[in-house]
């Protein structure tokens, strides 16, 4: 297993030492752009990990979100892209339509890159109506790493938010993630 965090602009700052990938929260909906973004990719590249991106879903416009995240987001070979699809701060959803409507948008836009859904356990469980993940389902199911409580395959695992958003991966080494996000 391969160890990494996901971050946003609430992380002023994080520790590279003993990780593998991180991913950078880019955007969200269609109006936010993550101030730290440019530094957070700075210093996972420095460690070189595994960068991934990922938007934050809002309700509708979900080709437009998609075309909103990537005119913003860093376009490099074997980088990962991924959409959050969780309750928003104003306690809507995006639709399970909406959320496959992004991930085809993101993957026709940028077919050379893998695309992730990441969403909780719950909304896996009771809200997914299509068992549509892209290329890989990274789920948050905070408990012992590398066993969340789901029976579908999964990719990356969030199994803390304690100190911050912690994941594991399920490769046997940075270069086997490298090559996957690569194919």
């Amino acid at each position: 297993m391969l160890h990494g965090v996901d971050v946003s602009a609430f992380q002023t700052d994080f520790e590279t030492d003993g990780l593998d990938f991180v991913f950078v929260k880019a955007t969200e909906g269609r109006s936010y752009v993550n101030p730290k973004l440019k530094n957070q990719v700075k210093r996972a590249r420095d460690a070189e990990c595994v960068v991934g991106f990922y938007h934050f879903l809002w309700p509708g416009h979900a080709k437009d979100q998609a075309e909103y995240f990537l005119d913003r987001t860093p376009e490099r070979e074997g980088d990962l892209l991924a959409v959050d699809w969780e309750q928003t701060g104003e306690g809507t959803r995006a639709s399970s339509a909406d959320k496959d409507r992004f991930i085809r948008e993101v993957k026709r836009l940028r077919p050379h890159h893998r695309v992730l859904l990441y969403c909780n356990r719950s909304f896996w469980l009771n809200h997914d109506t299509s068992s549509y993940a892209g290329d890989g389902l990274w789920i948050a199911d905070y408990g012992k790493a590398a066993a969340p409580r789901i029976e579908s395959a999964w990719r990356i695992h969030q199994y803390t938010d304690d100190p911050l958003d912690k994941n594991v991966a399920d490769f046997s080494s940075r270069e086997a993630m490298r090559a996957w996000a690569k194919a």
